[in-house]
């Protein structure tokens, strides 16, 4: 079982690895996005390059580099008959550094919030509901992006912890994380220096 464990998690941080942004844009002829905008490999920085199609592909595959691991690990933990929540979280927390740490790309990667989201969304839709709407409120109310992505993480654990509780510690993981790399957005926040958003949806700041 740890074997196979460790294996996940490195499957994980390798799938993680693939940055869509990186390879859309080339695919594109598109500005390599870490060297433009702010050099965020994300679906934002890809929005202010380009148009709303190819951000929220970006987007979609950001959200599928944390869900394919997670899910593939979750059932083939079923079908072994096994239940290991903090595995699962482990190999969550590992796709999410490939997003952040990208090893086919100079470990130049993004903030893995919308990675995050799909290491999440297996746990339940009602999750993905909670957590898109928290975002969209905090967003809406603030126009700070990295604010109400620090909050949604943050409510995160609360939320598992109704919703399925035998996750929460797993959750709780991938909160501290995220949170952890948005360090220089929070002093940023605390200053009144962090960039506000407009009425374009993302992810990824």
């Amino acid at each position: 079982m740890l074997l196979l464990t460790l294996a996940m998690i490195v499957a994980a941080y390798l799938i993680g690895s693939i940055s869509s942004a990186i390879l859309i844009c080339r695919l594109l002829g598109l500005p390599d996005p870490r060297t433009t905008g702010s050099h965020n490999p994300g679906a934002t920085n890809v929005l202010r390059m380009s148009n709303k199609l190819t951000a929220g592909t970006v987007l979609l595959l950001d959200i599928l580099k944390g869900t394919i691991p997670v899910w593939g690990a979750y059932f083939l933990y079923a079908h072994l008959g096994e239940q290991e929540p903090l595995y699962l979280g482990v190999i969550g927390v590992f796709a999410c550094l490939g997003h952040m740490y990208p090893v086919f790309f100079n470990f130049q990667g993004g903030k893995a919030v919308a990675t995050a989201l799909g290491t999440l969304l297996p746990i339940g839709l009602g999750l993905g509901t909670l957590l898109i709407v928290t975002w969209l409120a905090v967003a809406k109310l603030t126009k700070y992006s990295s604010l109400a992505a620090i909050v949604t993480v943050f409510m995160a654990p609360f939320y598992v912890f109704l919703l399925k509780p035998i996750y929460v510690y797993p959750t709780l993981m991938l909160s501290g994380l995220i949170i952890f790399r948005h360090k220089d957005n929070i002093i940023r926040l605390f200053k009144g220096k962090e960039s506000k958003i407009s009425t374009k949806i993302n992810f990824n700041e």
